[in-house]
């Protein structure tokens, strides 16, 4: 089918056009950047331009949406501009162009309200106690697309969580980055248990959720590998499989999430030219457990992940260090 890909120039959203190009499926890709992805046709523009969201969905049966303004800091109206009314702009021009099938890419952050999530399912989004605007405008977005799903157009929403592989400049980089640097603890000694997603498991995951709409319609699914595991195990494998030490040295949880919102209102008022080095999300996300019951999604979308953990660093290492 003609499926439409937005945000196919960040990692996820290339590796997903990648998949579904290689499927034999006619993609067209939406980002304001080329996508660098083998025989699909890039329109170069903005989810927040509505010309070029109905040139990109223009005659296409099926419509991926990931792009989005991901950071730990920002304006509140730049988040809510590019994932709420960017989201709600292609949800308009998909259901006038005729699309038969909806696939919103959100976060397992839109339901994570800082308390431990161990072995649940998807959870109800919830844009009122999601932690961040990223968090909070991806949650009010996944609302409004589940709300717009119907027999005409099936709207199903995945949640990948804590996607990584060789190429990954967020995940991988940073975490490389600052361990190189000594500048990345280990919060509570490193032993909450998280769930992770290798990049080929994240884009099949996505893709199946495409094929299998009209089955999985009107719900959200979190995808992952299925293998938790504590938070310092994860950070020392790719620091490893990258040729950096991995981290040694601990902070408590506490200390780490009163720095977090202390650095918060500070780079409210005096943004950095970077990432804040800590906000509270992000000491929640390394201190608390957040991992997933992951047999209804495979069950529902008919999707088993086929790259382990193990075998994920293996070719991250392969890759050489980021």
């Amino acid at each position: 089918m003609i499926v439409a890909v937005t945000g196919a120039s960040g990692f996820l959203g290339r590796a997903v056009a990648a998949e579904l190009a290689a499927a034999g499926h006619d993609v067209r890709t939406l980002q304001r950047r080329p996508s660098r992805v083998d025989g699909v046709t890039d329109i170069l523009g903005s989810v927040s331009d509505r010309d070029a969201v109905a040139r990109a969905v223009e005659g296409a049966e099926g419509v991926v949406h990931l792009a989005a303004k991901v950071s730990l800091a920002g304006r509140p109206a730049d988040f809510h501009a590019v994932n709420v009314e960017g989201t709600r702009t292609l949800l308009d021009e998909a259901r006038r162009a005729g699309a038969s099938r909806f696939v919103q890419v959100s976060s397992p952050s839109v339901a994570h309200t800082g308390s431990a999530l161990s072995g649940v399912g998807a959870e109800p989004a919830s844009p009122r106690h999601a932690r961040g605007e990223y968090a909070r405008t991806k949650a009010e977005a996944e609302l409004l697309a589940l709300a717009r799903d119907s027999e005409a157009m099936p709207v199903v929403a995945v949640r990948p969580h804590l996607v990584w592989g060789p190429g990954d400049t967020q995940l991988v980089g940073r975490i490389v980055d600052r361990a190189r640097r000594g500048r990345l603890p280990l919060l509570g000694g490193g032993l909450a248990l998280i769930d992770s997603t290798y990049i080929d498991n994240a884009a099949s995951g996505i893709v199946a959720a495409l094929h299998r709409a009209e089955h999985a319609h009107g719900r959200a699914f979190v995808i992952t590998n299925g293998e938790p595991r504590p938070v310092g195990d994860l950070l020392a494998g790719i620091c490893l499989a990258s040729g950096v030490k991995p981290p040694r040295w601990s902070v408590p949880a506490g200390v780490a999430r009163a720095a977090g919102s202390v650095v918060e209102r500070v780079w409210a008022v005096r943004p950095g030219v970077d990432e804040p080095p800590m906000t509270r999300f992000l000491a929640e996300q390394l201190s608390t457990a957040h991992w997933f019951d992951q047999r209804e999604t495979r069950r529902v979308l008919a999707w088993q992940p086929s790259v382990s953990i193990d075998e994920g660093l293996e070719r991250l290492a392969a890759a050489g260090t980021t």
